[in-house]
């Protein structure tokens, strides 16, 4: 290939980029769920006819882009190649073939020039009910959290599947919000097909063949460079969470040889009753991401960076077997980048950060009229973020999203959606772990039934028993709180009531702190006070 030819190739691989970052546009854009429409709960790429990832939307979740880089070989597998035409769109929820719960939807679109299928489009959404129990931990089994939706056709040829619509709207508790949010998905698909066409044939290229065989290649090489610079050998580290009656062990050890970094979570606790449980598609998802922001965070992400880590668990809490419960799949998955990094921070000392908030602390909400009053029905969520732990050389980022990397939901848009009033949402002082670099503060967030109303809500929530920790000296962050504001402690996970003229009150955990708290310069003690980050007082 001659330097032109790689100019050009290389110019073509930044138009597929701009292709499904307007694939990603159109989801936001369209979607109904303010999970989607707001905090960009979502993901969108590109594949080859071998439903190789070859380029990813920069908005989206580690959760639901790297899941989606396997799922799309499933439903390649599903649905015969003489049984895919133009105007296609297949769907599932399936917890083991999609993104690890039944609240995320999984569109994959083929994508025809003329006749020959040149590759694919997918994205995945969160949707606000799928119907059974709801979004909640307190499921048995996969049945009961909801409708399940095996790989099958949502279009074929153009037209929708309206027996699948009908028993959506049947089984789901905002029939429009959610059969809205299908069309969003199958829409935004459809843009990123049109698109693509036109680049191949502004370009004149008959296919992708070319230009995945240039991605691909590209970053594996570039990868390899990167796992070649590492340390080898084996290092291992645990981690205990909340859990949702009793607390969970997790364990993970990481191995880095000539060419592949491996992580296996033998060891961890077998699985829960409960819905806290993750199927190990989302396990690696998350598994990979942590690996690859230390080892190639410059790297596109596409099937070639992804092939160079692999993830192995037996059956337990990290690799769920089916029909567990696996509707807070999240919870557990959102912790495990600190189990790896912790991991390869022996590996890499003085290079990796600390412990912080890890999951979500996402809250659904069943709001209704309270008894002989007026009002309406409504199930709102709303995505909340306790603090990142501090870096090596710079402080924890405060109400921020790692590893999920959602955006922050804005209160005006949640109270939208429902009768509830958020009274408070602010920073959460004291929170962040002391040391030479401070943790990342969590959030308070006060929330009451409007008036005439009550509501449920579902705790999905951890860090409350078992704080993050510092690293290398740094002391742990504050460990979260649930209550009402007569300070009646509620559990941090389960289906739970908040009555009319009463306000729930929540306090995300802050992240651990980095270094010698003794180290911390009388400078940036002085800023966290003037800011009002650090008090003397616990709050």
């Amino acid at each position: 290939m001659t330097q032109v030819d790689e100019i050009r190739m290389q110019v073509m691989w930044n138009r597929l980029i701009s292709v499904v970052e307007e694939q990603a546009l159109t989801l936001l854009r369209t979607a109904f769920s303010t999970s989607v429409r707001e905090a960009g709960d979502l993901s969108a790429g590109v594949f080859d006819p071998e439903g190789r990832m070859l380029a990813q939307a920069v908005t989206g979740t580690p959760g639901h882009v790297n899941t989606m880089a396997e799922a799309v070989l499933h439903f390649i597998e599903e649905i015969p190649r003489d049984r895919m035409f133009p105007g296609d769109t297949y769907v599932t929820n399936d917890p083991w073939k999609g993104t690890g719960h039944l609240h995320d939807i999984t569109m994959v679109s083929p994508s025809f020039l003329g006749e020959e299928l040149v590759g694919f489009f997918a994205c995945t959404a969160h949707v606000v009910d799928v119907g059974g129990r709801g979004f909640g931990a307190d499921g048995k089994s996969v049945y009961e959290e909801g409708l399940q939706i095996p790989i099958m056709k949502f279009a074929e040829r153009g037209e929708v599947n309206d027996v699948l619509l009908h028993l959506l709207r049947a089984n789901v508790r905002e029939p429009n919000q959610v059969v809205g949010d299908f069309y969003s998905l199958a829409a935004c698909n459809d843009v990123g097909h049109r698109r693509l066409i036109e680049m191949l044939e502004e370009v004149g290229l008959p296919n992708l063949d070319s230009l995945g065989d240039f991605i691909l290649s590209r970053t594996h090489a570039a990868v390899m460079e990167r796992i070649a610079a590492l340390p080898k050998g084996s290092w291992s580290n645990e981690m205990l969470t909340d859990g949702y009656d009793e607390p969970i062990l997790l364990k993970a050890a990481v191995t880095i040889s000539a060419d592949k970094v491996h992580v296996d979570f033998a060891g961890s606790a077998p699985m829960s009753r409960w819905g806290i449980n993750c199927p190990m598609i989302y396990t690696k998802a998350y598994a990979c991401y942590a690996i690859k922001c230390v080892v190639a965070p410059d790297i596109p992400n596409n099937s070639a960076s992804l092939a160079a880590f692999d993830v192995s668990s037996p059956v337990n809490i990290t690799n769920a077997a089916r029909p567990a419960p696996v509707s807070l799949r999240h919870v557990i998955g959102h912790m495990v980048p600190d189990v790896v990094l912790g991991a390869l921070a022996q590996a890499l000392p003085g290079q990796i950060q600390a412990e912080g908030a890890g999951a979500l602390w996402n809250i659904h909400i069943s709001a209704r009229p309270a008894a002989g009053a007026e009002g309406r029905r409504a199930e709102v969520l709303m995505f909340n973020s306790g603090g990142m732990g501090a870096r090596p050389t710079l402080d924890g980022l405060s109400a921020t999203a790692f590893p999920s990397g959602v955006h922050t939901m804005p209160i005006e848009a949640t109270e939208h959606t429902g009768p509830i009033v958020i009274w408070r949402k602010e920073l959460r002082p004291d929170s962040g772990g002391d040391g030479t670099y401070r943790g990342g503060l969590g959030q308070i967030i006060e929330i009451a039934p409007a008036e005439g109303h009550e509501f449920e809500f579902s705790a999905m929530f951890d860090r409350v028993n078992t704080p993050p920790h510092g690293r290398d000296g740094g002391a742990p962050g504050a460990a979260g709180e649930v209550a009402l504001d007569d300070g009646t402690r509620l559990r941090p996970k389960g289906w739970q009531f908040v009555p009319a003229g009463k306000r729930l009150i929540l306090k995300a955990p802050g992240g651990g702190g980095y270094g010698d708290p003794a180290k911390r310069p009388e400078a940036a003690r002085a800023e966290d006070r003037r800011r009002g980050y650090v008090t003397g007082e616990e709050t």
